[in-house]
C-alpha cells in the first residue's frame, strides 16, 4: 500500500489544480479520465458549473469547525477522484472548506484511472466508486483510514433505487442531486468529523 500512495502523493494535486486541469480539459472538449465520451464531457460541464456555486456557497457550521480546529495530528486527504463524477464534486468543495478551516488537513487529488493500484485497494462493494478519502497521517506517512463513495443517506437511496428499479438512470441521478441539495453537504462533513476524533481516540 506505501507504494501506491507515495506514487499517487507525488502525482497529486492541490484543489485548486485539480479544477484547472478539469477546466482545461473542458476547453479541448475532453473530460479526465481513460474513457472519453459526450457524456462524460457534458458530466464534467454540469460538475464544473455545480463547483463554482459550492465553492462560493458552502459553509462549515461553527460546531464542525471547533471540531476541525481541535484534532490534534496533522493530516493529508489524499482525495481519489475525476471530472466527470457527480459525488465528487457534491464532495470535494466540502472537503477543501474543511481543510482550509482546520489547519491540520491538506488536501491532494489524484484521478482515479491513472491510480489504479490505489483505487484497487479502496474498492465498494468490488466497484471503484468515487470520491473515496484516503487518511494519511502526516507524522508517520501510514493510511490510518477512508471514507466514501458518498455519505450513507446518499448511499441508501441509491441502493434502495437500484433494488426497485434494477438499475441506476437518469432519474436515479436527478434524485441523488436533490438529495446534496437538500443535505447542503452536512452528512460529509459529521461523517468525516467522526471519522478524525475515532481516529484520534
Amino acid at each position: 500500500m506505501k507504494t501506491s500512495v507515495a506514487k499517487a502523493l507525488f502525482n497529486s494535486h492541490s484543489y485548486a489544480e485539480y479544477r484547472k486541469l478539469v477546466s482545461d480539459l473542458l476547453l479541448e472538449g475532453k473530460s479526465t479520465g481513460s474513457e472519453q465520451s459526450d457524456n462524460l464531457t457534458l458530466y464534467s460541464k454540469l460538475n464544473e458549473t455545480r463547483m463554482n456555486r459550492l465553492d462560493k456557497t458552502m459553509k462549515i457550521t461553527d460546531e464542525n469547525n471547533l471540531q476541525l480546529k481541535s484534532l490534534k495530528g496533522e493530516y493529508i486527504w489524499l482525495v481519489l477522484s475525476e471530472g466527470w463524477c457527480g459525488d465528487a464534486a457534491q464532495i470535494l468543495p466540502i472537503i477543501h472548506k474543511m481543510g482550509e478551516e482546520s489547519g491540520k488537513i491538506e488536501l491532494k487529488v489524484v484521478l482515479r484511472d491513472e491510480n489504479e493500484d490505489l483505487m484497487n485497494l479502496f474498492l465498494t462493494k468490488k466497484a471503484k466508486s468515487i470520491p473515496i478519502v484516503i487518511v494519511i497521517d502526516k507524522a508517520t506517512g501510514d493510511v490510518i483510514g477512508s471514507w466514501g463513495s458518498r455519505p450513507k443517506g446518499a448511499a441508501e437511496l441509491i441502493t434502495n433505487y437500484k433494488k426497485e428499479f434494477g438499475a441506476i438512470d437518469e432519474t436515479a441521478k436527478n434524485e441523488l442531486q436533490l438529495w446534496y441539495l437538500h443535505d447542503k453537504g452536512m452528512s460529509t462533513q459529521e461523517e468525516l468529523i467522526n471519522l478524525m476524533l475515532d481516529l484520534e481516540r
